[in-house]
């Protein structure tokens, strides 16, 4: 399975970015789909998951209220809308291919993406 993580890039705080990731090589709309972050010197953290159909969605409290992850099973890509940028958002943001559960943990994702980079400016 491929994924190519998009739409990162500049923003300033206060701002919004979506990012796409697009699976390709596998039955997309059967897995679950997380996105991860890790800041510079930092380890790499869960930011959310949304389940194969769409219907349940988890995300962490640094970042509930302002981040929205859809997926469109039909284009099989995954979205991740982020408003209310922080400086504190700047990371490189991944997309990951999970299991059967929706997991926080890194070691219940199969398949990861290159990671797109955003950064906000205060």
């Amino acid at each position: 399975v491929q994924l190519q993580a998009s739409g990162g890039g500049l923003v300033q705080a206060g701002g919004s970015l979506r990012l796409s990731c697009a699976a390709s090589g596998r039955t997309f709309s059967r897995y679950n789909m997380g996105w991860f972050r890790q800041a510079p010197g930092k380890e790499r953290e869960f930011v959310g998951v949304i389940s194969w159909s769409g219907g349940t969605t988890y995300y962490a409290d640094s970042v509930k209220g302002r981040f929205t992850i859809s997926r469109d099973n039909a284009k099989n890509t995954v979205y991740l809308q982020m408003n209310s940028l922080k400086p504190e958002d700047t990371a490189v943001y991944y997309c990951a291919v999970g299991s059967g559960v929706l997991s926080t943990q890194e070691a219940w994702y199969d398949y990861w993406g290159q990671g797109t980079l955003v950064t906000v400016s205060s």
